[in-house]
């Protein structure tokens, strides 16, 4: 009786809503959505494919923010084919390793999209700069509602790859969003358990109060400045006692292997109180309720393996796997055609979506 009266308040709730607009959709076309400046030349970090079609495109979220993505399509196969959503790492954008990854998935058959995230890069949106655990998942979300409509695509197969920090909110994703059949999260960070915790889970009560206490002092002078500072991206110059994953980010973030002048890591960073609404939101809640595959990819020597490992052990489903990369770091699965594994992926995606 309980759960019938919570179902016929939320129905309730949602006609009501329903009834101030006669029941009619709010429809809205191309012409609504902020329009965005979109370059038109090659500015990867990784050359183009010659199997690869590649076009820009754009697609709005449910908050209102018109996404900027590029989409990756086999130049030989028919479709409808298979898809996938790609984003991350956190502070990047798609030109880094969403778009490597997007276009060699499109090389193995599939169409795929390699999207911004809200806030950042080509993407719109405002205040810039700005993270959230709500709307970066909703991210993946809009990108499936995007590919559900292109005449290429099988709208009933569609998987989603999240890199890093996007590994979580992809994990996220799968748990709230049932059309995603399949999902790899690549050398992942638990966003909101780092914010939290620290690196290591270092952090007690205390701490989170003082980081509180710092954030919000920041708000505060922001709202007194008229502008948003921010937090800085991959630290440089590179300090003497810099441990070993900061140099590796150096190395990818801030030489001409990955730097790139729209990636927040490469240069400025996010908003300085980005990370507020992070403290108070595990994304990992509900990922033991996901019904669909999930791949979780982690390197041997990756100093946030323990993200990876967790969230796995955390997934109650019976279609999951843990993929440890031998001798891989975590940087080293953004761009290491020697070792990301793309053969175990392409037959993961392939099983997954038939």
């Amino acid at each position: 009786m309980n759960s019938r009266l919570a179902v016929a308040a939320t129905v309730l709730c949602f006609a009501a809503s329903a009834c101030c607009t006669g029941g009619e959709p709010n429809r809205k076309n191309e012409y609504d959505m902020e329009k965005l400046n979109l370059t038109s030349e090659w500015d990867k970090t990784f050359p183009a494919s010659d199997v690869v079609r590649h076009r820009k495109v754009t697609f709005e979220n449910r908050y209102g923010v018109t996404l900027a993505a590029d989409l990756y399509e086999p130049s030989n196969a028919e479709g409808p084919l298979p898809a996938i959503a790609v984003s991350g790492p956190f502070g990047a954008v798609k030109e880094q390793a969403s778009g490597l990854y997007a276009q060699t998935m499109a090389e193995r058959g599939f169409v795929a999209l390699a999207f911004d995230p809200s806030f950042t890069g080509e993407s719109g949106g405002e205040p810039r700069y700005v993270a959230s655990p709500d709307i970066n998942t909703e991210d993946f979300s809009a990108a499936v509602d995007l590919l559900t409509t292109l005449p290429e695509v099988d709208g009933e197969r569609i998987g989603i790859i999240g890199i890093c920090g996007f590994g979580g909110f992809a994990i996220n994703a799968a748990a709230i969003d049932t059309r995603i059949k399949a999902t790899v999260a690549s050398t992942m960070y638990d966003i909101s358990r780092c914010t939290a915790n620290g690196y290591f889970d270092s952090m007690d009560a205390d701490a989170r109060y003082e980081l509180r206490k710092r954030l919000n002092a920041r708000r505060t002078e922001d709202a007194r400045s008229g502008a948003y500072a921010r937090a800085g991206g991959v630290v440089d110059p590179l300090p003497d006692d810099a441990p070993q994953f900061v140099r590796d980010y150096y190395d990818y973030y801030k030489t001409p292997r990955g730097y790139h002048a729209r990636s927040l890591n490469s240069n400025d960073g996010w908003n300085a109180t980005s990370s507020l609404s992070f403290l108070n939101a595990p994304i990992m809640a509900y990922s033991d309720e996901i019904r669909s595959a999930v791949l979780v990819i982690h390197g041997e020597k990756a100093h946030s393996r323990y993200f990876g490992e967790d969230a796995f052990k955390r997934l109650a489903g019976d279609d999951k796997e843990l993929l440890i990369v031998p001798d891989a770091s975590h940087v080293d699965l953004y761009d290491n055609m020697r070792v990301i594994p793309f053969d175990r992926m392409e037959s993961f995606f392939k099983s997954c979506l038939k």
